[in-house]
């Protein structure tokens, strides 16, 4: 996956003041989910507000863009932890290949509208019809999210 799409410039500011206001506990923002990984080249943690699709009793994360940097992250790491508000579940990164990914895409303009607009808005697909989602299989990542148990 080399190619790149930026996301909006606006998007790096507002995931800063929706993480500022999960740690407040304030509104919804206390429920959001913030995926945190340790970065490929830094080794800092890196921070990342997300989206969880649950479809089929599994839960699964989407790169909005395809080659997101938290994706690369992801990729590198294979573990983070997934923050709910003061909660924190350690889990592994299982990234889908294309074909196992159709049924998340597809899923991903029904059940995420509002991260399927800013992925609209921003290129990466001409509508929110499930079968432009369908045809970013192998362009934007997708991964399962399993719960990390000590061993």
């Amino acid at each position: 996956m080399t190619e790149k799409i930026r996301p909006p410039r606006w998007l790096k500011p507002v995931n800063l003041v929706l993480r500022a206001a999960g740690r407040l506990g304030l509104g919804w923002a206390r429920e959001l989910p913030v995926l945190v990984l340790t970065g490929r080249r830094t080794g800092k943690l890196r921070h990342t507000p997300v989206s969880v699709l649950e479809l089929d009793g599994h839960r699964y994360l989407l790169a909005g863009f395809p080659g997101a940097d938290w994706a690369a992250n992801a990729r590198a790491a294979g573990k983070g932890t997934l923050a709910v508000g003061r909660r924190e579940e350690p889990v592994r990164l299982v990234e889908l290949s294309p074909a196992e990914a159709v049924p998340v895409l597809r899923a991903w303009p029904v059940r995420i509208p509002q991260g399927a607009k800013i992925m609209r808005d921003a290129g990466v697909v001409a509508d929110l019809e499930p079968d432009s989602f369908e045809a970013l299989a192998g362009r934007c990542a997708a991964f399962r999210l399993e719960p990390l148990t000590s061993a």
